[in-house]
């Protein structure tokens, strides 16, 4: 029977999906892995969508909350907002009470990744108050800490990312996850996906 690794994400301009991506196809390579994405539903109209000049949405699925409780894993993205994850993100997290009340998902281990505006805009905060949401359902939190090797100490090139998880840098929007973000990004998803494998199996 497949180990099952959800990636639910929630991107405005496409910087998070790119990561979400990349991460699938990490998760993907471990053997007996069925990795799959998803998306969060928005919760903004599409005239203020316009007005921010957001493009389409993909054709990913839009995930709701009883679906969590078919996943083996996780590894949740969203761009950060002040520091913390995007409202959309939260608002379907908010959503997930059912789950909770049944303690559906504790046990289950779950990563995180992010993306920010700039190099001091939440790239450690967002995934550390994030945090408390994998608390709250008994969730296990899966660091990649420094598993990911020498990536971690680039310091020639932006690189976003932590011990945390895999991240980028937005910029004004025209920038897009770099070669090694997005390596990070596929180490994340074999990572959280060995480690949901060895859970399962022991289970």
């Amino acid at each position: 029977m497949a180990v099952k690794v959800y990636i639910v994400y929630y991107s405005m301009y496409g910087h998070v999906e790119k990561l979400a991506e990349e991460i699938k196809k990490g998760a993907s390579s471990v053997e007996g892995v069925e990795a799959k994405l998803w998306q969060v539903p928005e919760t903004l109209p599409e005239e203020v969508l316009g007005k921010m000049s957001a493009p389409p949405k993909s054709d990913v699925p839009i995930i709701t909350p009883n679906e969590l409780s078919e996943a083996d894993g996780f590894v949740f993205g969203f761009p950060t907002r002040f520091g913390m994850m995007a409202a959309q993100f939260k608002a379907f997290l908010d959503a997930t009470g059912g789950l909770w009340r049944a303690q559906q998902l504790a046990g289950k281990p779950a990563g995180i990744f992010y993306s920010t505006g700039s190099q001091g805009g939440g790239q450690e905060t967002t995934a550390l108050t994030a945090i408390t949401q994998l608390v709250h359902h008994g969730m296990i939190f899966v660091p990649i800490g420094y598993t990911f090797g020498a990536g971690m100490f680039e310091m020639e090139k932006v690189k976003g990312g932590s011990p945390y998880g895999a991240g980028t840098y937005a910029g004004d929007g025209s920038r897009q996850p770099s070669e090694l973000e997005l390596e990070q990004a596929f180490h994340q998803g074999k990572y959280i996906a060995a480690i949901t494998k060895k859970l399962k199996q022991a289970a």
